[in-house]
């Protein structure tokens, strides 16, 4: 089941004054969450540094949160941090509670640069700062909402978070990506915290104790939820109830799980339910999809008869019976969202597909806070957000350790071999089929656009001959003809036949590209290197195929 995960980064010198009153917002939001999101069982993310990240992890577990904790430095060095006794012991207390994951070292960073305080060691605090943005469905920040310019400080983080941009620790050119989007998909919930000390102020604009949600450079003073996030949530409550509806097909389909892979959070389980549920959604949409064309050209034709045949008055009413039959189904299509669900289920499926077989082949070990989300729908818009949440908080279970076959399993399972199996064999099939429908439709096309040439000429030439029974027949026939290619061509552009044989055949050429440069090379390293550059290829075309057909729904006003 997929979790709301919620992160927090704060300031560690909060104001004694404001520590109660801090607490009562933060007990406000969890339950805004809860009463909004009942079904949606909830994640906090804290390093459990002192402060307000103490504060939130204790308010998260009285709420009933998972506490996950990202440790940013070994247990014994970290707590050196912590002064006073009763900060170490609360410290202590939350740590049995939580789900830890040890951060490794950034690169080139020794045990022993990191036990003087020094930016070694602010480096390791912003890279915890850096996974909790990475990870969080909505940032709580408990800030002056000042820039210190302290690397790794709660300012920093929330730039990275809403901005991309993280100067010391972000080493891949992601920042152009996020600062052009404008962070729009981010999601902070700002309480607004004073500070001890001479210079311990709020910023300009703000006062303490205030509560605002911040989008990028938006700023709400409004208690709800922005609209367009609380739909984005939504959609994981929804995905969440069709596993559950739907979790005894989907165990009868695939074969039962590892004790290691079946969690109800694993990727694996994730991907299987996102597979079974795609192709469930996706037959109830071609169904909709056949039913309505069906009824468009069986409209057409009981018109033909209507307009051309005498003593056939009654075929107006089974016009208007097709008619309101058709909008039925696409009624019923729309209100249960078969189409949105079918394509976000594919796109969610087909990231997790890649997220799977990177983690299987250690290739994610090779990152240190990006993962797969990163790139994924980034084109799309806020409503789509949800499907990388889930991508993100799948990222909150660490991989096992790859056993030594692991890499080539993966590339067997995975890539394949042409005409035999993996995913190379599958877009060698669809493409295949893709162009056989294609070629179907071209044909029927052809069939009755000659046979109404024909009946012209034939009706030219013999006008005055034929008597007119006969003459209204061949009308109707080429009537009816027409009709029938008309709605093949209509069914084939709403299925986005000639787009989908484009994109088998791009994913069968970057399939097939991908085998042979595996067969080139026995380095396990350059083997990851391809697989990584394969998944960030499919990653896109996929995110473009999603693109393309969430507008072609079935719609009862194209009749």
């Amino acid at each position: 089941m997929t979790p709301l995960v919620i992160g927090v980064t704060s300031h560690r010198n909060i104001a004694a004054s404001e520590i109660e009153p801090i607490r009562q917002r933060i007990c406000e939001f969890l339950t805004l969450l809860k009463n909004q999101f009942p079904s949606l069982p909830l994640v906090a993310l804290s390093s459990l540094a002192e402060g307000g990240d103490q504060l939130f992890a204790t308010e998260a577990l009285a709420a009933g949160a998972r506490l996950v904790v990202p440790l940013p430095l070994p247990r014994d060095l970290y707590v050196e941090d912590f002064i006073d006794a009763d900060v170490r012991e609360r410290f202590d207390e939350l740590f049995r509670q939580a789900d830890v994951i040890r951060l490794p070292l950034l690169k080139s960073q020794s045990r022993e640069a990191l036990e003087g305080h020094g930016e070694a060691r602010n480096r390791q605090y912003a890279k915890a700062g850096v996974f909790i943005a990475s990870h969080a469905h909505i940032l709580v920040t408990i800030w002056d909402g000042k820039d210190s310019g302290r690397l790794g400080g709660t300012a920093q983080v929330v730039k990275y978070y809403l901005h991309g941009s993280l100067p010391g620790i972000i080493e891949r050119p992601r920042q152009a990506r996020h600062i052009l989007s404008g962070g729009d998909e981010h999601l902070l919930y700002h309480i607004v915290c004073s500070r001890e000390g001479s210079n311990g102020s709020v910023g300009d604009g703000l006062t303490p104790l205030q509560t605002l949600w911040r989008t990028g450079d938006e700023v709400s003073l409004e208690k709800k939820m922005p609209d367009e996030f609380a739909l984005m949530i939504r959609h994981m409550v929804e995905f969440n109830n069709d596993c559950a509806k739907y979790d005894t097909e989907i165990e009868a389909t695939y074969p039962a799980l590892s004790n290691s892979e079946a969690g109800p959070e694993s990727v694996d389980y994730l991907f299987r339910c996102a597979d079974w549920l795609a192709m469930h959604f996706q037959k109830r949409v071609l169904l909709a999809l056949r039913a309505t064309f069906t009824l468009a050209a069986l409209m057409g034709i009981a018109f033909t008869f209507y307009a051309h045949m005498s003593h056939q008055d009654h075929m107006i009413y089974f016009f208007l019976l097709l008619f309101a039959l058709g909008g039925i189904v696409a009624a019923l299509a729309g209100r249960r969202e078969w189409h949105r669900k079918y394509l976000d289920y594919r796109a969610l499926a087909e990231g997790l597909r890649i997220q799977l077989y990177w983690r299987r082949a250690g290739i994610l070990k090779d990152t240190d806070h990006e993962f797969a989300h990163d790139n994924f729908l980034q084109k799309q818009n806020i409503e789509l957000g949800w499907i990388r949440n889930v991508m993100r908080a799948v990222g909150l279970h660490p991989p096992t350790r790859p056993e030594p076959d692991a890499l080539s399993r993966v590339i067997s399972e995975w890539v394949g071999e042409s005409g035999q199996s993996g995913q190379l064999h599958y877009f060698e099939r669809k493409t295949a089929e893709s162009a056989g429908l294609h070629h179907f439709t071209e044909i029927v096309g052809a069939v009755s656009l000659w046979a109404g040439i024909s009946i012209s000429v034939f009706l030219a030439i013999f006008a005055l001959k034929l008597p007119e029974t006969t003459k209204t027949t061949l009308v109707m026939i080429m009537a009816v003809l027409s009709i029938v290619a008309a709605v093949r061509e209509a069914y084939a552009y709403r299925k986005a036949d000639k787009e989908l044989i484009r994109q088998y055949r791009f994913m069968q050429r970057i399939f097939s590209g991908a085998r042979a440069a595996l067969d080139r090379t026995d380095d396990p390293n350059e083997k990851r290197g391809i697989l990584r550059s394969l998944g960030d290829a499919a990653l896109t075309e996929h995110a473009e195929w999603t693109l393309m057909r969430r507008e072609r729904q079935v719609e009862h006003s194209k009749f």
